[in-house]
């Protein structure tokens, strides 16, 4: 037990991940985040701000035009997988039990988003932690025309990752002791991106059981 919480906690830290696996990892790791259901937990936003910054400060000693490409291109394929996924396995996505890797209230958030904002919540809800992993997915569901997720698809996918990953590395430029408070910073982005996530899956909540009520 005590492993697969080390384990876990090795996934959900930007930093190391950085550090364990170089530009490989976080290319794996937002193509996961950003369409496969079972890649929600892990970092995104934090992940991109880390990367900035580690690029900015030499930590990673990588291109940030290399970066903007490589992340931004995973990033859109991530979605894409994500729609493969949700158009052909979305009825038996719905009806799946709750798992370690799967809550359905996800979903749920992920709809109420989908559903209020339409195909801007495919650019919307990059920014957006869980919505950003299930929105392609319910868009692959509901079989939203495809030529518009794409457009939606790679508009979200290079805003997100540009906006974060050059908002880490100026600042890295800027201010090269950041990386020693790193987690003053993480826990911020944390905080603001949950707050939306967590309104929305509330207020779907509450409709759904005004609705139970009035049955």
């Amino acid at each position: 037990m005590d492993s697969i919480v080390h384990l876990f906690q090795q996934l959900i830290d930007p930093e190391k991940l950085i550090l364990f696996g170089g530009v490989t990892l976080i290319l794996l790791v937002v193509f996961i985040e950003n369409g496969l259901f079972f890649g929600f937990f892990l970092p995104g936003d934090t992940l991109l701000f880390t990367t900035g910054i580690f690029c900015a400060t030499g930590i990673l000693n990588t291109s940030i035009l290399l970066l903007l490409g490589t992340i931004s291109l995973s990033a859109v394929l991530g979605n894409l997988a994500g729609y493969a996924f949700g158009k052909k396995m979305g009825e038996a996505l719905l009806s799946r039990k709750d798992t370690l890797l799967f809550k359905k209230k996800y979903v749920m958030a992920a709809e109420a988003f989908f559903i209020k904002y339409g195909g801007l919540a495919l650019v919307m809800g990059r920014f957006l932690p869980i919505i950003r992993t299930f929105a392609p997915i319910f868009a692959g569901v509901v079989k939203f025309d495809f030529k518009k997720f794409l457009t939606y698809n790679i508009i979200g996918g290079i805003l997100w990752v540009f906006s974060m990953l050059l908002l880490g590395y100026f600042l890295g430029r800027m201010f090269p002791q950041i990386k020693e408070h790193l987690e003053l910073f993480i826990g911020g982005i944390v905080v603001i991106t949950w707050i939306p996530v967590i309104k929305t899956y509330l207020t779907e909540r509450r409709k759904v059981k005004k609705a139970n009520e009035q049955v």
